[in-house]
């Protein structure tokens, strides 16, 4: 039987309006646990950047890569927009992946 495979895409932060991180993966519980570990080198490790604040589904992993690159591109004002809509508080979300 086929599994279906879900993506995500995420934005992380150190803290509210602190330093973000957005990335993608067909594991988020993994891969939140990789940045806590400091399993993978460069910005989030450097910075600390380990809270999830704001994450989304994607059915493919092209959708997902598309979106990815798409906030990446955006202002730091629109990604703080991004995440105030869904998460005011900017509360760690993972939590929600449970």
């Amino acid at each position: 039987m086929y599994e279906q495979r879900q993506y995500y895409v995420y934005i992380l932060a150190k803290h509210q309006n602190g330093a973000l991180y957005t990335g993608m993966t067909n594991d988020l519980a993994r891969r939140i646990h990789d940045h806590r570990s400091k399993a993978v080198p460069g910005h989030t490790r450097k910075y600390d950047i380990a809270r999830l604040v704001w994450y989304e589904t994607h059915p493919t992993l092209d959708s997902a890569y598309l979106r990815e690159k798409r906030i990446k591109a955006w202002k730091r004002a629109w990604k703080i927009q991004l995440i105030e809509t869904t998460n005011p508080n900017w509360r760690d979300l993972t939590e929600t992946l449970i």
